[in-house]
């Protein structure tokens, strides 16, 4: 089976669309077509189905998906392998990081992880929880700093990096009867989050619950957490948003934090690999920046100690 071809398989599975797969490899679609054609004709089985929704792997198509990941993982590590034996290796990294992480956590890290190795390539891609661990899963990336969701597959490995605490904000305000009345009646207020599905919308939603207190709906939502901040900032309501998000807006006062009905909540930053037998030289580099390194953000605003890596 051709490696590029099974590269295309994957993106196709994954949007259920040739148009769309075609988009993201820059390739006609006819190629697209073309190649998904060559591999059922190989295998000889069907491996799409199509349908008002557009296209759906088969019981084969599943059953390939994993192998494809396997063997084109293989064939990485063969040629990485080879090229570190003749010294020829580059060395390079991708990251992948939610948009917050990407603008307030890494440029610290990735700067002294630089500095430390002039040598070493970074390209950082930005994305949300489930397409971050989409393209870990299909080697797009090489590792990926999300907030913790559930249980992660047996091919993935991951590290905390911080707790990050939830704070929230509304509008900044230094009447006591305002600030009383935002914990006497949460349920009369107007919440500001980030459509269902979201990473951050979790971490809402599971704040409620551990507080015990009847989850609201949300006034707006929106799909940016940075406007959902400025939403709270120009007074269109409350929000319940990790601190690294909001805490310029906090400085600034154009928004205030006020105390959380089920006392602490926080969310869990994750540092996020596939498992394989030899890992690449860069992912290497990075994960030894980091061994020992603990960053617990403090609820008060206040940024703790910066340890020589803190990401």
């Amino acid at each position: 089976m051709n490696p590029r071809f099974l590269k295309t398989f994957l993106r196709v599975a994954h949007h259920g669309s040739v148009t769309r797969a075609a988009r993201e490899l820059h390739l006609a679609q006819s190629s697209v077509s073309d190649q998904i054609q060559v591999l059922e004709e190989e295998l000889g089985s069907v491996l799409f189905l199509r349908s008002k929704q557009g296209l759906r792997p088969t019981p084969a198509g599943e059953a390939l998906v994993a192998h494809a990941r396997e063997i084109l993982d293989a064939l990485e590590s063969a040629r990485e392998a080879v090229a570190a034996a003749d010294g020829s290796a580059e060395r390079s990294i991708v990251i992948g990081a939610l948009e917050t992480i990407a603008v307030e956590r890494l440029p610290p890290s990735l700067a002294r992880l630089r500095e430390a190795h002039p040598e070493l390539r970074i390209r950082v891609e930005v994305a949300g929880s489930a397409e971050l661990l989409e393209r870990l899963h299909d080697a797009r990336i090489d590792v990926a700093f999300c907030f913790r969701r559930g249980e992660l597959d047996r091919k993935l490995v991951r590290r905390t990096i911080a707790s990050e605490p939830l704070v929230l904000i509304g509008p900044p305000t230094t009447d006591p009867a305002a600030l009383g009345s935002v914990q006497r009646a949460p349920g009369d207020i107007r919440f500001i989050a980030t459509q269902p599905g979201c990473v951050y919308r979790h971490l809402f939603d599971e704040a409620w619950r551990q507080a015990g207190k009847t989850l609201p709906k949300p006034s707006i939502e929106a799909d940016s957490i940075g406007a959902i901040v400025r939403l709270v900032a120009a007074g269109s309501g409350f929000a319940l948003v990790p601190q690294l998000a909001a805490q310029r807006e906090l400085h600034r006062g154009s928004v205030a934090s006020y105390p959380w009905f089920g006392g602490d909540a926080a969310a869990t930053l994750d540092m996020v690999w596939r498992r394989r037998r030899r890992q690449m030289p860069g992912l290497m580099q990075l994960l030894a920046s980091m061994e020992g390194m603990q960053s617990v953000r403090r609820g008060d605003g206040r940024r703790p100690h910066e340890a020589p890596c803190r990401s």
